[in-house]
């Protein structure tokens, strides 16, 4: 598994910009091509999606036939010594836009369009020489989008998209096919688990009529109860990108600061969301797609990964809320971008494929960031560490955008 090579010069990282400034530009693809060996040319790598384990992940890929590419589900599984592919072709090739989510027990499910209106659902296994696969049920609706696993392994949830409401569907882990969860009022996307049980579900939803986005919570296991997460100012778009349930740690992206930022907070704390500089790219769109785990209530300390999207290329970031500064490190070519997972030790995994490495992982350990300089009488508030005293826990919906005491 070879470790992933830093970006060259001129921007290997950048430091927090406390001007409001923005970003130097971000290294251009070129200088990221030459870092890595080179390959031969090959399609862009299909999404890859993971297991709630980080145990399987699976995508469609494809098949040079007589009449042109085939597509087909391939696993691959990623806990052992080494990552190895399983192909699950049946008889009939798959669409390419159909849905592939790995289950924590090697299975796959995959959601197909049959028509229009119509969406179906099946488990494929290896099974001997073949593929085998167990029909769930079907759903009749025009539009869905299958949600993350849930962080029991074995179920996956579907939002489907009414007129004034959102229906939430168990498409599988259940006893007789799909079965119905909840209705949440709004048009509902995104998807993020808060919790280990597979209880809490952050939605993002806009409310029937339109006015802003908001994430909110969906409990299923009262029956549906919807509350507010996200009240960062009234008028704002308030998304959920991420969120890690060991250390409360929350990815948002909101325009409350005047435009869309990527910022951080945590679940339950009674301090403000934060915006950082260091995340603020002029030519580059920023995503998170992993958090350290393990990092029991030090949120500040958990590495994060994030995606940077330029104008023609990808590459991946290295970030720390107490470190406050954004590493940028070249991605392996074929990499499905946006795919990855950190081990509690501050290793990140990247899946990728290409040729010669069907099935591979790139190894990339969370840099250590510069130690904070200490408060020096007389300078200004933005040299300085806030002092986090002691206060009330609130939920981060009622955490004002206002009365910070210094840049996050």
């Amino acid at each position: 598994m070879p470790a992933v090579p830093p970006a060259p010069a001129p921007a290997p990282s950048v430091p927090l910009v406390r001007t409001g400034s923005p970003l130097p530009p971000a290294p251009p693809v070129a200088a990221h091509a030459a870092a890595l060996p080179a390959s031969p040319p090959r399609p862009v790598p299909q999404p890859l999606t993971l297991s709630a384990d980080h145990a399987y992940a699976a995508r469609l890929t494809t098949a040079g036939t007589a009449g042109g590419p085939a597509w087909f589900a391939e696993r691959w599984t990623l806990d052992g010594p080494e990552p190895y592919a399983v192909p699950l072709p049946l008889d009939q090739p798959e669409e390419p836009e159909a849905d592939v989510v790995p289950l924590a027990d090697g299975r796959v499910l995959i959601r197909r369009r049959v028509d229009a209106d119509r969406h179906t659902f099946s488990l494929l296994y290896p099974t001997g020489p073949g593929t085998g696969e167990l029909l769930l049920g079907a759903l009749d609706c025009a539009d869905l989008a299958l949600l993350p696993p849930s962080p029991d392994g074995a179920s996956v949830l579907a939002l489907l998209p009414g007129a004034r409401s959102t229906a939430v569907w168990l498409v599988a882990g259940g006893g007789f096919g799909p079965e119905h969860v909840a209705d949440v009022p709004g048009r509902c996307s995104g998807g993020v688990w808060l919790d280990r049980e597979g209880r809490l579900l952050a939605l993002d939803r806009q409310l029937p009529g339109g006015g802003p986005v908001k994430a909110v919570v969906l409990d299923l296991e009262r029956g549906g109860e919807v509350t507010p997460l996200l009240q960062i100012a009234p008028e704002s778009n308030d998304r959920l990108l991420t969120a890690d349930a060991d250390s409360g740690l929350l990815l948002v992206r909101s325009d409350a600061p005047g435009h869309d930022r990527l910022g951080w907070g945590v679940l339950g704390s009674c301090l403000p969301v934060r915006f950082p500089e260091c995340l603020r790219a002029a030519d580059a769109t920023v995503t998170p797609f992993a958090v350290q785990p393990g990092q029991m209530l030090m949120p500040e300390s958990c590495a994060v990964a994030l995606r940077i999207d330029g104008a023609s290329d990808s590459w991946v970031g290295l970030w720390r809320p107490a470190g406050r500064r954004l590493h940028q490190f070249a991605a392996p070519d074929g990499w499905a971008a946006g795919s990855g997972f950190w081990t509690r030790e501050g290793v990140l995994h990247l899946p990728y494929a290409q040729e010669g490495a069907p099935c591979a992982v790139a190894l990339l350990e969370a840099p250590a960031d510069e130690p904070r300089r200490a408060a020096v009488p007389g300078t200004g508030a933005s040299g300085s560490t806030p002092a986090f005293g002691m206060c009330k826990p609130v939920p981060l919906g009622q955490a004002p955008l206002t009365g910070r005491t210094a840049p996050g």
